[in-house]
């Protein structure tokens, strides 16, 4: 048994098995290295010990050169009688072999060899000149590591030289005393070396099971030719996660780093999901990944080689041939949602420009690297486009880089050669494709400059796509490549022209908007105030801002009234478009016509009441919408009595600036808004200051989506508070910078009107009691008023209504009887009585006494009229101070006597 044990072993371990020449090799290289570190460590000994030595040397020649009297010695008359002592101690106690003390020339003076003193040394003359060294000296009287040393006098000079040395014979006997204990160790390590050897190859025989290099090679090839020539991917991965082995088809199907073997899947640069998969040992049959531009399907299956740690093998099919088709339904998904997009983003807003820059923004970057929009004039302005398309505006460029060369916002591009893909997709209305613009001589004749310019960023590749609704140009879009590589394709071309398609529909919409938009932007404005009336009651400022989204019911009006007040009126009808605008204008017309019978602010908003609910009824049965919701704040101010009479349909109270600069929100009854009908309005009444603001506004100013109505109030407050001096303009500048927001949704109108006060020297004051023969009075006192203010020039017209007027009160009407008069822009006369029958112009008959007042007053007077007051009446008339006597009419002169 012993015997047939033994044999097999012997096999494993010959000469012609792998084991066995690993086993040979591996001894001869131990020999090899053991020889070369023993000769290695030999000459490093012997290195240390001439160094040592040289060391040694240079301090027993530094000790006796630098000892006291040395120096001295030298200089005296018999140096050898007084160093050769020295020489002798020294030697015995440095342990060096040999020291001797010379003249500057070389001559020996001291020696430990006593034969050779007076006879001169070797190599030592270079020691005069300069500092001490050592070297390894060959010569007589024998080979040694020496150190020269010069002595130098007290004055610097060198007298003498010092030298001192180990022989080398003496450093190699220290080298040869250590050889023993290299050889024993080199023989320990080539021992302990075959040994290690030997398990080492006793092992390997066992793994190889004896084969020999020729088996192995034959057993590789084989190997190899299965596992790297089949068209498939093979990976094995072990237990922890690490690649063990992977074949060339893996290799390339995986796009693997060089020497992938021994590194975690996880650090290989595959995507998560298969470096996951690869990792976990999961089984999964023909699971379809993506590698890269690769499609393939993906096997593992578990492995325990001879009972070991479990492996996982994996196997790789490329399917690229599915991707080609996966590839085709991802370009057409990719697009379908780009047209998706498209139709989200494309037209949120109703702006021509800004629709126009998000056709651009969609396509840049997924299906272009940059996009240039160019529409026609009357497109930009919202009209119908008409005419030649040869030059049209550029009105969006976007780009995946900020620093392109082509043609920017607002610049005209002309397309009036025929030959360039702009004028040709116009003329088919067709997307016209160029797919190498370096080869399009049309497009480079039209601008060559800025052709070169184009070629030379790197665009090569346009698709001009006209913009085209209703079967009406509208303008271009054009789509340009130059960072990716590929140029653009049939299959652009169709995408292209949807994509267009749907951004020339949702630009036409735009333009119709922008040419309603400014229609009724037009007639707003025709219906608001151009400029304020002159009048000397307030002084006014006033801002309008009318909403982007589209134009409202907002307005706002200064009004003067007889007796040198003014009527403040801001309204707002609820609702945008052109309805809104022109019932505003409705209402406007009808606040100014009230005014016109100077009815107080309570009757005038009722009256105004009444129209609006007419105007309700009448619509309703049109199928228009109704008016309802429209407010109004209506106030009267008397710069006399220095008071306004404020009345509000549904509409903000005003806000009072005193002249302290402190805002205070008076208390106006809040009726409910025009049109509902119900409840009476009622006024309050406002004590002013002279210098005093009285600001008047509409919702939108404090109402946003971004903060409420307290919110915005608050802010107005703040704007308005603190600068008592500040002007009317100036305040309406103020508040617009800190409350209205970049984009307003609702029209925006702010009055502000600064109080003043009429000088009291300008009135004058006459109770007429009701007699008849108190006219005469009337007209003297009048007479003297006019003279004293410098208007004697109209005193006889100013007599002759006022006397009218008065007679008028004390035949027809009541007390008490008052006769005011009244010099600013005008010169009003005022008489009111306490009568509410109002007289009425007539023409009077041939035979008739009377009725040929207030024909003569409406004759002589710029304006006249009557107003009704809590107490009666007032009838007055307004003169001009600079209009000088006027002609009374002929047939009045003849039938009137005096």
């Amino acid at each position: 048994m012993r015997g047939r044990i033994g044999r097999p072993g012997r096999a494993l371990l010959g000469v012609r098995s792998v084991a066995g020449q690993v086993l040979l090799l591996q001894v001869v290289v131990a020999v090899v290295l053991i020889t070369v570190a023993v000769v290695a460590l030999v000459w490093q000994t012997r290195a240390d010990g001439e160094e040592d030595a040289r060391n040694r040397s240079l301090a027993a020649a530094e000790g006796f050169a630098d000892a006291p009297g040395t120096a001295a010695a030298l200089s005296s008359a018999d140096p050898a009688a007084v160093l050769q002592p020295a020489v002798d101690k020294a030697i015995r106690g440095t342990g060096v072999d040999f020291v001797a003390v010379l003249s500057p020339d070389g001559v020996r003076y001291a020696d430990n060899d006593r034969s050779l003193i007076g006879q001169p040394a070797e190599g030592v003359s270079d020691a005069a000149d300069g500092p001490a060294y050592t070297e390894i000296f060959t010569g007589s009287p024998n080979d040694a590591a020496r150190a020269v040393v010069p002595v130098r006098g007290p004055d610097g000079t060198v007298v003498g030289v010092v030298t001192a040395g180990v022989t080398i014979a003496s450093v190699a006997d220290a080298v040869d005393r250590h050889i023993p204990v290299l050889l024993g160790s080199a023989a320990a390590a080539l021992a302990l070396a075959v040994g290690s050897s030997l398990l080492v190859s006793r092992r390997l025989a066992r793994q190889t099971r004896g084969l020999g290099p020729a088996e192995m090679t034959r057993m590789y090839e084989h190997h190899d030719a299965v596992l790297h020539a089949v068209r498939e991917g093979v990976l094995i991965v072990d237990g922890e996660g690490r690649l063990t082995l992977a074949n060339d088809e893996a290799r390339r199907l995986l796009d693997l780093p060089p020497r992938p073997e021994g590194r975690q899947v996880t650090g290989l640069g595959l995507d998560r999901d298969t470096a996951e998969l690869l990792a976990s040992g999961r089984i999964v049959t023909d699971d379809v990944r993506l590698a890269g531009d690769r499609l393939l399907a993906v096997n593992t299956r578990r492995t325990a080689p001879r009972g070991g740690v479990g492996h996982t093998v994996v196997t790789l099919r490329d399917t690229t041939e599915l991707r080609v088709l996966s590839g085709v339904a991802e370009g057409a998904r990719e697009r379908l949602k780009l047209l998706y997009e498209a139709g989200v983003r494309i037209g949120s807003t109703l702006d021509v420009v800004r629709t126009a820059e998000e056709l651009a923004e969609v396509a840049v970057p997924r299906f272009a690297d940059f996009a240039t929009v160019e529409l026609l004039d009357p497109v930009l302005r919202g009209e119908e486009p008409a005419g030649e398309h040869t030059e049209m505006r550029r009105a969006a460029v976007y780009g995946v880089r900020g620093d392109h060369p082509l043609q920017l916002v607002g610049d005209l591009v002309r397309c009036a050669l025929p030959t360039t893909p702009m004028a040709a997709a116009l003329a088919s209305g067709r997307a016209v494709l160029e797919p190498e613009l370096s080869r399009a001589a049309g497009w480079r004749a039209q601008d060559p400059l800025g052709a070169d310019a184009a070629l030379g960023y790197g665009i090569h590749s346009l698709l001009a796509v006209p913009l085209q609704a209703r079967g009406v140009v509208l303008g271009m879009a054009n789509f340009w490549r130059a960072e990716r590589p590929e140029p653009f394709e049939e299959e652009d071309r169709e995408f292209a022209e949807e994509l267009a398609a749907r951004a020339a529909v949702a630009i036409d919409n735009a333009r119709r908007y922008t040419r309603e938009h400014g229609m009724a932007v037009t007639l707003q404005r025709s219906l608001l105030p151009h400029s304020l009336p002159e009048q000397d009651a307030v002084e006014a400022a006033y801002r309008y801002l009318p909403a982007q989204a589209g134009v409202g019911g907002d307005w706002f009006d200064v009004i003067p009234l007889p007796g040198a007040r003014v009527a403040l009126v801001v309204g707002d009808v609820v609702g945008h478009g052109l309805h809104a605008a022109a019932t505003m204008g409705r209402l406007r017309t009808a606040v100014h016509n009230f005014s016109a019978l100077d009815l107080p602010p309570d009757e005038l908003l009722g009256h105004l009441d009444e129209l609006v609910s007419r105007i309700d009824q009448e619509e309703e049965g049109g199928g228009a919408s109704a008016v309802t919701g429209a407010t109004c704040l209506y106030a009267v101010y008397d710069p006399v009595a220095g008071r306004a009479v404020v009345a509000s349909a549904g509409h903000f109270a005003p806000l009072v600036v005193g002249v302290d600069g402190q805002v205070h929100a008076p208390e106006v009854p809040v009726a409910p808004p025009l049109g509902l009908g119900g409840a009476p309005y009622e006024t309050a009444e406002l004590e002013l200051a002279e210098g005093s603001s009285l600001v008047m506004y509409t919702g939108g100013l404090v109402e946003h989506r971004e903060r409420d109505v307290e919110t915005g109030l608050r802010m107005l407050r703040s704007a308005l508070a603190g600068h008592p001096g500040r002007s009317p303009e100036e305040t309406c500048r103020t508040v617009v910078e800190t409350l209205v927001p970049s984009r307003r949704r609702d029209d925006i109108a702010l009055l502000v009107a600064r109080t003043k006060l009429v000088d009291r020297s300008r009135v004058a004051d006459f109770d007429v009691p009701a007699d008849p023969a108190a006219v005469a009075d009337v007209r003297a006192a009048c007479g003297r008023q006019l003279e004293a203010w410098g208007l004697a020039e109209i005193g006889f017209t100013t007599e002759l209504m006022l006397s009218e007027l008065v007679t008028n009160a004390i035949r027809y009407g009541s007390a008490p009887i008052h006769v005011r008069m009244l010099y600013e822009r005008w010169l009003t006369c005022e008489v009111s009585d306490g009568s509410s029958t109002s007289p009425h112009l007539r023409r009077a008959a041939a035979t008739d006494e009377g009725g040929r007042g207030l024909y003569l007053v409406a004759q002589f007077a710029e304006r006249w009229g009557t107003r009704y007051t809590a107490t009666g009446k007032v009838m007055w008339t307004e003169q001009s101070p600079e209009g000088g006597e006027r002609e009374p009419v002929e047939f009045l002169v003849d039938d009137i006597a005096w």
